[in-house]
């Protein structure tokens, strides 16, 4: 028979408390939708002593307006981010949402857990790079923002410390037209084999594109509008995919760079 060692579960209440149990437990994982999480736990890649449970945390929740400015709450579910005026300022977001995992999966996956877990594979991160989203982090000792390109660090890892929480993503929609495309071995619920977001932003003269499954992050990749034709090879060279169970490096490569010139055009026509 198996057995398990046991793991405290925290439940904070607060972000205070959260922040407090943070750094009394450094080594804590932290856990709201629990999509990632609980797979490592249940087929035992990992074994942290304790878990903080930020499900309950009402000020990680939604989002809300700042001036030009989005603050999504790390507690957003991709549910949400496919209801109301959020789906017409972040339409890119919309559409990565909608093709993660299951109705379940989605009512219970967070932005946050995606930016927390940082796989490269992570469905809402390109359409966040091509918005230059910025991570909202907090701890005792305050609260800091980064650029989500220096948040992603590496394979599964951030510039997250020991003892801070993701507690938001703050942005300003470009407004102009963006897309989000997905290639998978099948239609849905599906990790990517790569993925790519583009966005065209009038008032900064560029088109924007990021893409995952294809490199140890999310990577961000930039032209002017007058090159905007450049874009596809733009990405495939940016590009520094393996191959693995799910692909070839030379299929993503290929794919990412017909993804980019189909997302072009859609945006552009």
């Amino acid at each position: 028979m198996l057995s398990f060692d046991p793991v405290d579960v925290h439940t904070p209440r607060s972000l205070a408390e959260a922040l407090a149990l943070k750094a009394e437990l450094p080594e804590a994982r932290l856990v709201q939708g629990g999509t990632d999480l609980m797979v490592e736990l249940n087929f035992r890649a990992s074994r942290p002593d304790a878990l903080v449970n930020l499900a309950e945390l009402e000020e990680l929740r939604g989002w809300s307006v700042d001036g030009d400015e989005l603050r999504l709450g790390s507690g957003l579910t991709y549910t949400e981010a496919l209801a109301g005026p959020l789906v017409e300022r972040l339409p890119a977001l919309a559409e990565a949402s909608r093709t993660v995992g299951s109705p379940q999966i989605r009512n219970r996956g967070t932005i946050g857990g995606n930016l927390g877990t940082a796989s490269p594979a992570g469905d809402a991160l390109p359409p966040l790079l091509v918005e230059h989203a910025r991570v909202e982090l907090a701890s005792v000792r305050g609260v800091r923002t980064l650029p989500l390109e220096e948040f992603l660090v590496g394979v599964k890892r951030t510039a997250l410390a020991d003892d801070e929480l993701v507690t938001a993503v703050r942005l300003t929609p470009s407004g102009g037209p963006q897309t989000f495309m997905k290639v998978g071995p099948r239609n849905a619920m599906v990790i990517a084999i790569c993925s790519l977001a583009v966005a065209v932003d009038d008032e900064a003269g560029e088109v924007r594109a990021a893409f995952g499954s294809a490199a140890e992050t999310a990577r961000l990749v930039s032209v002017p509008l007058e090159e905007a034709g450049e874009l596809p090879d733009r990405v495939a060279a940016s590009a520094t995919p393996i191959d693995d169970v799910r692909a070839t490096a030379a299929y993503r490569r290929h794919a990412l760079r017909v993804l980019a010139g189909r997302a072009l055009a859609r945006c552009l026509r």
